[in-house]
């Protein structure tokens, strides 16, 4: 592996203060990295000259992020697909727990599947991509659902008796309010026997650059592998997994 360039780092770890702080100073800039004066302020300069900060404040003390910065992430941004990024993080998170990964998109009452990787086991869920489910039968329709607010909900749903699929299935609203209000509470969710009789799921939400959630990412498992210590290690394996594909698509918690 090639050495990496220390000014180049440098430079980067004074860009990545700017995550957490609109402005700052050279002083402020030199107490946080502990680095030279004079090596703060050639780099600045030279962020300057490349517009990727600019000289605010009184003088010109202070320097915030230039318009390169945004014109990068925008590009960036440009160049993302959903799908593709969240099927090679499904297949990371497949490689580690072997068992099932799905992300999806909510679609109206409905989660639309847009990525998969099967289990290596012998029994495994049957699924496919472009396959549609009722949202509050499944795992990834649950994580999708709580980020709705209680008017988006009644909306969405109005008075109708939900639709079951198994008997395990939620069939009113007020239950299916309370499952979501735990749900946006541990930013998880979980699915048992609702969607089909044989198979148990856990999900987590997938934010983009705003924020907002635009995807959920879950592990499906046949209920004989389940158990709650799998139930809480799954949890554990999607939740990063979800985060893994967030930060790809830009979110910073």
């Amino acid at each position: 592996m090639a050495r990496a360039v220390p000014a180049l780092q440098r430079a980067f770890d004074i860009l990545e203060l700017f995550l957490d702080e609109p402005e700052l100073s050279a002083p402020e800039i030199t107490g946080k990295l502990g680095l030279p004066r004079t090596t703060v302020h050639e780099l600045l300069s030279t962020l300057v000259e490349r517009g990727y900060l600019v000289p605010s404040g009184r003088g010109g003390a202070r320097y915030r992020l230039g318009v390169r910065g945004f014109q990068l992430g925008s590009a960036y941004a440009e160049r993302l697909d959903l799908a593709r990024e969240g099927q090679l993080v499904a297949e990371e998170v497949a490689a580690e727990c072997n068992e099932t990964v799905h992300l999806g998109i909510r679609e109206g009452t409905e989660v639309l599947y847009i990525a998969k990787v099967d289990s290596g086991h012998p029994v495994r869920m049957v699924s496919a991509v472009g396959r549609r489910l009722p949202a509050h039968c499944t795992a990834v329709g649950k994580a999708l659902l709580a980020s709705l607010s209680k008017r988006e909900l009644d909306e969405l749903y109005g008075s109708e008796k939900l639709r079951a699929m198994t008997d395990n299935s939620l069939t009113d609203l007020t239950s299916l309010r309370a499952e979501l209000d735990d749900v946006a509470e541990h930013g998880r969710s979980r699915e048992y026997c609702e969607s089909n009789d044989a198979v148990a799921c856990v999900a987590a939400p997938v934010h983009d650059h705003y924020g907002v959630v635009v995807a959920a990412m879950s592990i499906a498992v046949p209920i004989l592998r389940w158990s709650e210590t799998a139930a809480s290690e799954l949890t554990g394996t999607v939740m990063r997994g979800a985060e893994n594909l967030s930060e790809r698509l830009g979110y910073r918690a």
